[in-house]
């Protein structure tokens, strides 16, 4: 089953960083946020990969086409010319790498990888999400429902501590960061090659409004509730949050071993 990431978005409230690169290549812990992605699919065994390039998209296609050398151990001969590599650790994915045009919208990039996918199932995400998803579970949960696509609900964690008073205004304890109540779209979907047809605009189509709007109306989205951890990068405060925890002994979508 091939995994289509969205990559190609401007990630303008991380412009600290995105002003050289695209969004899904920003660093946490030295490795893109595209490649922690994509070792927790891996770490399932989905190792096929379709990236919908947009935004400084060369970078991306320069990052794939060198990761060999990018892992390994090398001499460099500059008066003969010679390249010597000693060792090397690639992955075992196969990668395809898609211009999908610099300002067009979500549901757009996922029509134009169309003829990539052919008329099997196929999974979804956002280049900018971690979470510890069980994905063998979301597929499962996907092919018993019989439903043309699957979301991956989540509940963030808040922005702030709360505060617990009474009346009087007697503070009785505090509460670090809940999660909010309220389920939102995590990303990690599982569809079926049907939902390129609820895909109109074309390039101007935005994914989380008319075609996942039509699939509700048509009782063929399900969601997949996922109660553990979650996070996603949008800012440069989340980015170093998220590299604060893959430096620390917490960090919850490592389901890898090195």
């Amino acid at each position: 089953m091939k995994v289509v990431i969205l990559a190609g978005g401007l990630g303008t409230r991380l412009s600290e960083e995105t002003d050289l690169k695209p969004k899904p290549m920003v660093e946490i812990g030295g490795m893109p946020m595209l490649w922690h992605i994509m070792k927790i699919y891996s770490s399932f065994g989905f190792n096929d990969f379709v990236i919908c390039c947009g935004y400084k998209g060369y970078l991306i296609k320069e990052y794939f086409a060198n990761y060999y050398m990018h892992q390994a151990d090398i001499t460099v001969d500059l008066e003969n010319n010679n390249l010597e590599i000693h060792s090397s650790h690639a992955e075992p994915w196969r990668v395809t790498l898609v211009d999908t045009g610099v300002n067009t919208m979500t549901g757009g990039r996922i029509k134009r990888i169309q003829k990539y996918i052919g008329d099997e199932t196929f999974m979804l995400t956002y280049g900018d999400g971690l979470g510890n998803i069980d994905i063998k579970k979301l597929v499962e949960f996907h092919k018993k429902n019989n439903k043309k696509a699957t979301i991956t609900a989540v509940q963030p964690i808040g922005r702030f501590g709360s505060i617990v008073f009474d009346d009087a205004g007697k503070i009785s304890t505090f509460k670090e960061k809940p999660k909010d109540a309220d389920w939102v779209n995590g990303g990690f979907f599982v569809l079926e090659p049907d939902v390129f047809n609820f895909i109109e605009n074309y390039d101007q189509s935005i994914w989380e409004r008319t075609p996942l709007e039509k699939l509700v109306k048509d009782d063929e989205l399900m969601a997949f509730r996922h109660q553990g951890f979650w996070h996603p990068m949008d800012t440069l405060r989340d980015k170093i949050e998220l590299e604060q925890m893959w430096n620390s002994d917490n960090c919850k979508w490592k389901l890898w071993k090195e």
